[in-house]
């Protein structure tokens, strides 16, 4: 398990312990768009969740607000012509994915549970929703099995909100795909049912931005 004691970094401190200049526009993000990122982080502090975006290749969290996630050129491809993949467009056009299984040149989104300890929510379950998608086009997320076939989780295609279960302790990976290039703001919240009162609990809606490059 996730040490419970976490760095949480605005973008000005960071550029500022990097030696970097801060800009005097000092609400700048920070942009990340390659490595292991939990894009919804989840944390259960204070009696309350807490959502961030977890930069697993340098072990700093940040606030859903401070970060632009980018989906970069190579994240380009084809839809196949397979059926199975008509949610992401017509046969043959742009979409942009970043993948199930890492590649080291783009974005590896994840959702993660780790910081959240076993027996706080009834069976662990826990319900990561999206909510709402802004953008220039739909958005999904999906997995694929050995065989490469897709198993939607979520996509504003066919309306929302859609729900991803998950688990304390848990971590998923699933393909983030998009379907043109352009800004997207995806607001995600959580909610679970404490074990100890029965009571169910759900976070605020935290909104992600990504940004996709043509």
């Amino acid at each position: 398990m996730r040490a419970t004691h976490r760095l949480m970094l605005s973008a000005t401190t960071v550029l500022a312990l990097t030696g970097l200049a801060v800009p005097a526009n000092a609400a700048s993000c920070v942009v990340l768009d390659q490595g292991h990122v939990d894009v919804v982080g989840i944390a259960w502090e204070d009696n309350a969740f807490n959502l961030h975006v977890h930069d697993e290749e340098h072990g700093v969290e940040y606030t859903p607000a401070e970060v632009q996630l980018t989906a970069k050129p190579g994240s380009q491809i084809a839809v196949p012509a397979d059926p199975a993949y008509s949610f992401l467009g017509t046969a043959g056009s742009a979409a942009w994915v970043l993948p199930q299984v890492q590649d080291p040149e783009l974005l590896w989104p994840g959702i993660g549970a780790e910081e959240i300890a076993a027996g706080v929510f009834t069976g662990d379950a826990l319900k990561v929703t999206l909510v709402g998608v802004s953008g220039p086009a739909d958005f999904s997320i999906f997995t694929t099995d050995a065989f490469g076939t897709p198993t939607r989780l979520a996509d504003s295609g066919d309306g929302l909100p859609d729900t991803i279960n998950t688990t304390a302790g848990g971590h998923l990976h699933a393909n983030w795909a998009f379907e043109a290039a352009g800004t997207y703001k995806l607001k995600f919240k959580v909610s679970g049912t404490l074990a100890a009162t029965g009571q169910k609990v759900t976070s605020a809606i935290a909104t992600y931005t990504f940004k996709v490059q043509q």
